[in-house]
């Protein structure tokens, strides 16, 4: 890696720039991540910043805990008799255990990845 050196005044001043970053918006689990490894881990989250791998770390945790909820959801439903034939019977109880699923799948989900 060769530097190169802008010329200001009698300093001279590396012409440094980052590495391209993902572009693309970090989702809620990604935040939370965040938040976590700035509170609990700053080690972890100052090897990530000085790599330039944070950006990509906190879209893959975001990523992967989305695809975890939801097949965490699906096999849960499953295992707990929540169809859709419940759904066409009555909708308020199918929605009730469904949020009551999504929660714990989250809650579960969260505490592997997020907070670990």
């Amino acid at each position: 890696m060769e530097l190169t050196y802008t010329q200001v005044g009698n300093v001279q001043i590396p012409n440094l720039v980052m590495d391209s970053q993902p572009e693309n918006p970090i989702g809620k689990y990604g935040r939370m991540r965040k938040r976590y490894l700035e509170g609990k881990k700053d080690g972890t989250l100052t090897a990530l910043v000085l790599s330039g791998k944070l950006t990509q770390h906190l879209l893959e945790i975001d990523n992967l805990c989305k695809e975890q909820i939801e097949a965490l959801t699906k096999k849960m439903a499953q295992s707990e008799g929540v169809t859709e034939q419940l759904k066409a019977a009555d909708q308020m109880a199918w929605v009730q255990r469904m949020n009551n699923i999504r929660s714990r799948a989250e809650e579960i989900v969260t505490n592997e990845l997020i907070y670990s």
